[in-house]
């Protein structure tokens, strides 16, 4: 099969298109003909360019949200069918069974790992994964909208509703709105019933924001951000902030816009992931900083079921051959679209 393989640790141009050999789907595991795998600054970029905290050995193929169809299943595999149309969630282990998992200590589970970083992942024609890790795809959704909305979407259930435990009514200010995982929380905040604050860097991506949804926008590099929050909010501020950017400047905005008992849930640090937080007004204003990452199966199928009813959709700014692997991470880093990069080893997967 083709794969898009990096040998070394560095910028996009290690991503080498080449043939390497098919893997075979185990006991348990199926085998997904990969139609879409999208681009994520952090678990692609980052990883590819050594800058994550897990570093795999070489060569290696990334792509932790592969989305496709089944051909071909692992002994002991009942439950998914070849020619089913098939999300993959990333996060892998435990497996339930070992000795380590029968102990009660799944951390030390072999199996647990991440799609695309400890393990070869989807930037390839297939991927093979354990059957506990695919889910079918709704039939009005596409494969493309479902291998966004399987990682960022259900990532925006798990920071807002099960962290931020955010409330219909409630004010949120959501950073990097116009990117994948902030225009999924656009869209979450508005279906929870809040009122939303998007905000982006640039004029053209701030009107993306009220296209999808929200109800206020902010250009946080040419205004006063906590100001502007304020003056929205009369003064108020807002009740959650869900941050995935990590840049010490913005931080202080994102952080000094929260009202009191105020919530700021954070899963992302593409602006480098060090800052300062003023501890007198974290415990003066009764606040709380909430980290997270894309939560477990339930929040997928909240995801999933959103989907199904329309409520929401995903955002994609470019389809790529997966030959295109260099461009589509060149594309992203320096976010030259508005939504998510997709890489498609065959057809355009948006029709699929």
């Amino acid at each position: 099969m083709n794969a898009a393989v990096m040998d070394a640790f560095g910028g996009p141009a290690v991503l080498t298109f080449r043939s390497v050999r098919e893997p075979e789907p185990g006991p348990g595991d199926v085998l997904v003909e990969v139609r879409a795998v999208s681009v994520n600054r952090t678990l692609d970029c980052a990883v590819r360019a050594g800058r994550y905290h897990v570093r795999p050995p070489l060569p290696h193929v990334l792509g932790n949200d592969p989305a496709g169809i089944v051909a071909a299943v692992g002994r002991d595999v009942a439950n998914v069918a070849v020619g089913e149309r098939v999300t993959v969630r990333g996060q892998l282990g435990p497996c339930g069974r070992c000795a380590a998992c029968l102990g009660r200590k799944p951390t030390e589970c072999s199996s647990v790992g991440i799609l695309g970083v400890t393990v070869w992942g989807g930037y390839a024609d297939y991927v093979s994964v354990p059957a506990r890790n695919v889910n079918a795809i709704p039939a009005r959704v596409s494969i493309a909208d479902a291998c966004v909305i399987n990682r960022h979407h259900s990532a925006a259930f798990h920071f807002l509703q099960g962290l931020a435990q955010l409330q219909g009514g409630e004010w949120v200010l959501v950073m990097g709105a116009a990117g994948a995982l902030g225009s999924a929380l656009v869209q979450v905040a508005k279906l929870t019933g809040a009122t939303v604050i998007a905000a982006a860097g640039t004029d053209e991506r701030v009107a993306s924001c009220l296209a999808n949804g929200a109800d206020f926008g902010v250009n946080y590099r040419a205004r006063d951000l906590a100001a502007e929050v304020l003056r929205i909010t009369d003064g108020r501020g807002v009740d959650v902030v869900a941050e995935n950017i990590g840049d010490p400047v913005l931080w202080k905005g994102a952080f000094f816009s929260l009202a009191r008992d105020g919530r700021l849930v954070t899963g992302g640090a593409h602006g480098g992931g060090i800052v300062e937080i003023d501890v007198s007004r974290l415990y003066a204003y009764r606040l709380r900083i909430l980290g997270g990452t894309s939560g477990g199966p339930e929040y997928a199928e909240r995801a999933r079921k959103a989907a199904e009813a329309g409520q929401i959709h995903a955002i994609i700014g470019r389809v790529l051959p997966l030959a295109e692997a260099a461009e589509a991470h060149r594309i992203a880093e320096a976010q030259e679209v508005i939504g998510k990069v997709i890489l498609a080893p065959k057809d355009d997967p948006r029709r699929e």
